[in-house]
């Protein structure tokens, strides 16, 4: 049980030891309560290719980072808190195999593990940790999700207008609300989507139509158009700051570890 590594030493070790390897990039994580339930390299699929990550699973928070140097260092740190997360099975297409979605209010994105027993491992810890959290919270799982986006190489042409081809200037956009690839004159409009960003996001003009009919409809909605076609939102793409030049990627896979299963010796040493 996670619960029994709550006070071990084993568990504030192991915390201490990845707050060490984030050094100050990375935030604080040792707060009364938390467990590190796993850890383990995954590939996340960024917007220009897939990425090896370090992955950390805590009880109540996701936590993942640059490899720089692997086992040792890491950078570039997120953390997603559980109670938001939902996941969703990706079925195994060609070379990608073994991955599922992870699911958030402000950002979402696919995720492969090297085997189909390691996603089924990191699927059911990363399940039963946000089921042990809402049901200790009281609290309901989110419903609403971001869209995952459309990898820059799936689309060679506007995915709205079907016509314009991309070129270094014909640059790549994603939608904010539906994650596909577009032009920029498919993606002039901006919408304010309180749940990923305090400022106006770049969406496409087909949810823009759509975002804004349901805004006319419910005037309670939080989603807000904003007109003009000045780029207010200050996103751009934002996903390329978590692009690297594949250093300290992990030369050979290591199976991710997963404490509290049977690690009843550690807590004794």
């Amino acid at each position: 049980m996670v619960d029994r590594l709550v006070n071990s030493e084993a568990n504030a070790r192991r915390i201490a030891m990845v707050e060490s390897c984030f050094g100050s990039s990375g935030q604080p994580l040792a707060v009364p309560g938390r467990v590190l339930v796993g850890e383990g390299v995954l590939t996340k699929m960024c917007r220009k290719k897939p990425k090896a990550r370090q992955f950390f699973l805590f009880n109540d928070i996701f936590v993942y980072g640059n490899i720089v140097i692997n086992k040792k260092k890491y950078n570039k740190q997120h953390i997603i808190p559980l109670e938001e997360v939902k996941l969703e099975g990706i079925e195994d297409d060609g070379q990608f195999k073994n991955g599922w979605f992870i699911r958030t209010a402000s950002k979402s994105f696919a995720v492969y593990a090297a085997t189909s027993t390691e996603k089924q491992e990191w699927m059911a810890h990363i399940n039963k940790c946000i089921e042990d959290l809402l049901r200790k919270s009281g609290k309901k799982a989110v419903e609403e999700h971001a869209a995952v986006w459309v990898p820059d190489g799936e689309a060679s042409v506007c995915m709205h207008c079907k016509k314009s081809q991309f070129t270094l200037i014909n640059r790549r956009h994603h939608c904010r609300k539906c994650g596909a690839v577009v032009c920029g004159p498919c993606s002039n409009k901006r919408y304010l989507l309180p749940n990923q960003s305090s400022k106006p996001l770049r969406v496409c003009l087909h949810c823009y139509d759509l975002l804004s009919t349901a805004k006319n409809s419910n005037s309670n909605d939080k989603d807000k158009p904003v007109g003009g076609n000045a780029d207010t939102s200050g996103e751009e793409d934002s996903d390329d700051d978590e692009e690297e030049k594949g250093k300290g990627q992990p030369d050979t896979h290591d199976t991710p570890k997963f404490y509290g299963d049977n690690e009843r010796s550690d807590d004794n040493h």
